[in-house]
Parts: C-alpha cells; sequence; structure tokens
C-alpha cells in the first residue's frame, strides 16, 4: 500500500481558529506561523508518505507553552501532531488530519553536562551532533548516532528510539535515557524516570515513552547517561568482491567474538552510486565493502583487534583491508557511508528506504533474496546499513510513478521475508504513517489490541499524532 495515496477527514477551519484564539495569550506572534512556505515545509518529512499540510505551525518555547497547546487542541478537538528536524522516514511527524504541527525545535538548550555524574540534560530541539561534540570536548561520550546526526534532534530520537552504526557495541537512545520531563496528552506535566544511572522503582515509563512516536506525549526535557571517551578508535575499510561475501564476513566476525563498535555493510549498488558521485574513490574490483570501526584504550589492543577482524575476512574472501592513517581518512570513509542515501537518488529518479532487522545469520540470506525479488519484479535494489546488527536499509531504485504498483509489492514481500526470516519490520525508522499497515504481519491481533487500548488510556480523544503506528481497524 502507498501511504502517499491515503487521505484523512481534516479538521473543520472554525475549530483552527478556536485553539488560536485561546492561545492568543500564551504565545507571541512569532510563535505562530500560517503562511504558505511554512505551511508546506512542514507538510513533509524524508518518508515517501506524501504531504500532508497543518493549519498552522505552533513554536512552544517552554514546557508550560507546550503543555498549553496540548490543553487548548484536547479542548476545542483538534487535532496535533509533534514535530522537530523532521529528519524522520516514517511519516511520524506528518500532520495527517492537519490541526497544529506543534515544533519543539526552539527548545534547543544544553542545560547541563555533568562529568561526576556522567549525564547530560538537554530540551528536545538540541541537534544530537551538537550534544556529541559538548560532551566529547569534556571528555565524554553519547553513543547514539543516527546518520542524521549533523541536523536531527535529541526529541526525534527519543520519539523514534533511534539507532545508528554505533548500536552494534553500545546500543539505541532507550540505552541512554534515563529521565524525562513529559507532557502528556491533555497537558499534564509529569517527571518520569530519575537522574541516577540504576534504578528500577515503579514501572518504566521512560522505557515506554522513548519510542513511542510521538503518540503518547512528548519530551520536554531529556537527561541522557553518558560513558567515558574511548581513548582509541580505528576505523578500516575492507573490500569485497561481492555483497554475499561481505554478509558472510560479518557473520564470521561477529561468531569469533569480537564486537567492533560499528560493521557497515555497503553493497554494489552502492559503491557504484558513492563512486559516480565523486565522494569517494574504491580499490579496482570493490564489489562491496564493510566499514569496521573498533575502539577502546589502548593503540595496541585497538589494533590487534582490527587486525583479527582483517585476518577473519581475509578467510572469508576480502581482497584488502585499507586503514585509516589519521582522522582525515576516517572522516571520509565515515563521509562515504552517509551520503549512500543521496547518492542513490542519482542513480534511478526514484527511491524507497526501508529499514528491516533480521537475526545476523540471516543477513546474506536476506540479501540473496532480495536481491532475487528485484531481478524478477525489474527493479534494483540496494542493501546497504548497520549489518552489524542485522538492521539492513534495503533500498528499492526505480524509475517513476508508473513502476509504483511493481514497488508496493515489492514492499510487501520483503517484509513479509523479513518476518519469515524472524525479523521484524523496523529498526531504527520507526512504523508512524508509511508501515502502520504492515505491523500485523509481526504482531498478533491480541498484542495491536493491547497496545491500541495503552495509546487510548493516554489519549482517549486520539487528537495527539493521529492515524499513526496502528493499522486502521478493518470495517
Amino acid at each position: 500500500m502507498n501511504p502517499a495515496a491515503q487521505r484523512f477527514e481534516r479538521v473543520a477551519p472554525e475549530r483552527v481558529a478556536e485553539v488560536l484564539e485561546a492561545l492568543a495569550g500564551v504565545l507571541s506572534e512569532g510563535q505562530v506561523k500560517r503562511d504558505a512556505d511554512t505551511l508546506d515545509t512542514y507538510a513533509r518529512d524524508e518518508s515517501d508518505s506524501g504531504v500532508y499540510r497543518p493549519d498552522a505551525v505552533l513554536l512552544p518555547e517552554t514546557t508550560a507553552q507546550v503543555s498549553a497547546i496540548f490543553k487548548a487542541c484536547q479542548a476545542h478537538g483538534v487535532p496535533f501532531t509533534p514535530c522537530g528536524a523532521r529528519s524522520g522516514k516514517s511519516g511520524g511527524s506528518l500532520p495527517l488530519k492537519g490541526g497544529m504541527a506543534v515544533s519543539l525545535e526552539r527548545m534547543n538548550r544544553i542545560r547541563s553536562i555533568c562529568r561526576e555524574d556522567l549525564t547530560a540534560v538537554v530540551e528536545p530541539g538540541v541537534v544530537t551532533g551538537d550534544l556529541m561534540k559538548a560532551v566529547e570536548a569534556q571528555g565524554l561520550f553519547y553513543p547514539p548516532d543516527p546518520n542524521s546526526w549533523e541536523f536531527c534532534t535529541l526529541g526525534g530520537n527519543v520519539a523514534e528510539n533511534a539507532g545508528g552504526p554505533r548500536a552494534l557495541k553500545y546500543g539505541v537512545t532507550r540505552d541512554y535515557v534515563i529521565g524525562l520531563e513529559w507532557v502528556m496528552p491533555d497537558g499534564e506535566v509529569l517527571r518520569v524516570g530519575r537522574r541516577t544511572i540504576k534504578g528500577v522503582a515503579g514501572y518504566d515509563l521512560v522505557g515506554l515513552f522513548v519510542g513511542s512516536e510521538g503518540t503518547l506525549g512528548v519530551a520536554t526535557e531529556i537527561t541522557v547517561q553518558l560513558i567515558p571517551l574511548p581513548r582509541q578508535v580505528m576505523t578500516a575499510l575492507v573490500v569485497f568482491p561481492s555483497v554475499l561475501d561481505a554478509a558472510r564476513g560479518v557473520s564470521a566476525v561477529l561468531a569469533a567474538g569480537i564486537l567492533p563498535r560499528c560493521l557497515e555493510l555497503i553493497d554494489e549498488v552502492a559503491v557504484q552510486a558513492i563512486v559516480n558521485r565523486g565522494s569517494f574513490q574504491f580499490p579496482p574490483g570493490a564489489g562491496a565493502a564493510l566499514i569496521a570501526e573498533v575502539d577502546g584504550n589502548t593503540p595496541e589492543g585497538v589494533l590487534a583487534e582490527l587486525q583479527l577482524l582483517g585476518a577473519i575476512c581475509d578467510e572469508h574472501g576480502a581482497t584488502q583491508t585499507l586503514v585509516a592513517q589519521d582522522e582525515s581518512q576516517r572522516e571520509k570513509l565515515w563521509a562515504a557511508r552517509r551520503v549512500i542515501s543521496p547518492a542513490l537518488r542519482a542513480l534511478k529518479p526514484a527511491k524507497i528506504s526501508e529499514d528491516i532487522v533480521v537475526p545476523r545469520s540471516k543477513i546474506p540470506e536476506i540479501i540473496e533474496r532480495l536481491k532475487k525479488m528485484g531481478a524478477e519484479l525489474g527493479l534494483t535494489v540496494a542493501t546497504y546499513g548497520h549489518a552489524g546488527d542485522g538492521n539492513l536499509h534495503a533500498n528499492i531504485l526505480y524509475d517513476g510513478p508508473a513502476q509504483r504498483p511493481l514497488v508496493d509489492e515489492a514492499l510487501r514481500r520483503m517484509l513479509v521475508l523479513t518476518v519469515e526470516l524472524g525479523g521484524t519490520i523496523t529498526g531504527e525508522h520507526g512504523v508512524g504513517h508509511a508501515k502502520r499497515e504492515y505491523l500485523a504481519l509481526e504482531q498478533a491481533p491480541a498484542l495491536l489490541e493491547l497496545q491500541r487500548r495503552l495509546k487510548a488510556f493516554f489519549d482517549p480523544s486520539g487528537l495527539l499524532n493521529p492515524e499513526k503506528i496502528f493499522p486502521a481497524p478493518k470495517r
């Protein structure tokens, strides 16, 4: 099903006017945007989920203002959808029914970094990369690193439970968030979690809220735990003749008990896209590659681990292992990885990006079967991503709208295959609007109904970020 083709009933304009009138004494004129350019900007994200214009964009700067907005929307029956950098790939921040787009981008302060407690307190509009740089300047480390870290925000990372290349060794956003100031759908403000590293008092509401995709409320303050910054990091490009050789190399490295902090797969289509873009020059004959990165506290230990990884890859068909000699070379490797998605867009007029996860032992099989599926349907399939934890970004490249029915069939087959292999339909992008009709592939009706009841408990009106995550009830 093409989510961009779905349409929903919009809220009546007079109700929107009532909300704005109620907020006249709460928000300044500059915090309410209704011009066409702004509405168009907030009508889309980085997904293929369509264009959905809000009736107004609200830009709160305090928790009290967020609470007031939520209360006013509830009082007048107007849907409201939280958003930030709009870098998501699942349509999770699209205002499907119109109403208010509530952007937290102006709440962008790093409130504190505590070296003694290994914690930081931030507002949701803080750019992830800014937090990384700020804590690293103090010898600390915030590991979650979505590839959009240069512009995505911590609030969005919390909503989607964002991961990234370093998730293989260090985990995802949920593993680092320990406390939240949380605005409930009715506007009530709660503090959940704690400021200590350990704590098991009561239900784990932080764990519930992180990854709830803006359907159970929003964070207006986020407390994260930090760890000491590793003293040594080494990065290598491991070249293979084919993507299946590279996938088998990944399985062998992990089976040997080596845990790199990153193990990123780049298939032959992605390699060619990078070369065409001029972003990086791979060695001749490169049919696929891995970016392997290890870290630790001694140069000798890190080098020994990287050498062992390289030897295992050699046994599984690697033709070269090129080790970055300095920070400039490291950055060139990672810059090549970060441009894969835009580089692929230059190969074909249209592209759909999916993020699937399979057990790591199934990586070679799913890659082989996805390539075969693409050939059967006449579509190009590019597979790259966080192979170390089984999270692959499978991209379908196609020529335009005439091929969209084939693309929809390819997506369906891909997700069915993923679940059949013991995997999940999304590893870090979320379900949002784009994948909600596929959630039933992996979750039983009773489980879906339990989650619907949870949503209804927190948001009885259904006005907060409506039509997300769960399949439309069958009539």
